[in-house]
């Protein structure tokens, strides 16, 4: 590793959290935002879009990219780990039903692994 790819490396990490951050926060708000009425949910709702376009832009830019695996048949080895799995038998066919965390991977492969809630297909 070179001394720039040192020094890049804590700036790095804290891209990557506050892309983690704020594909959480985008969460909540546009639940949030779904009790307001038409108009002013549109208005809102666009600004949370350009908000995220930019830090998914940053976050690549970074080698970085936020990834979620919502409504995909669950096997096991994913790159998120799942917090109910006790829940069900071995012979469940199970979906990813909700990302809690989600994945982040580098051109490299996994940076970060996710967490994930399962519920029976």
């Amino acid at each position: 590793m070179t001394d720039v790819e040192k020094a890049d490396a804590p700036a790095t990490a804290a891209l990557i959290d506050l892309a983690v951050d704020s594909w959480k926060f985008a969460r909540l708000f546009t639940r949030v935002i779904s009790k307001l009425d038409a108009g002013e949910q549109a208005r809102y709702a666009n600004q949370m879009r350009f908000f995220q376009k930019r830090i998914d832009s940053a976050a690549e830019a970074a080698g970085a990219r936020i990834v979620t695996i919502e409504g995909q048949p669950f096997e096991p080895g994913m790159a998120a780990s799942p917090l109910n799995l006790e829940d069900f038998g071995d012979g469940d066919a199970l979906l990813v039903d909700q990302m809690l965390e989600p994945i982040v991977m580098g051109n490299d492969g996994v940076l970060r692994t996710g967490t994930m809630m399962l519920r029976k297909l």
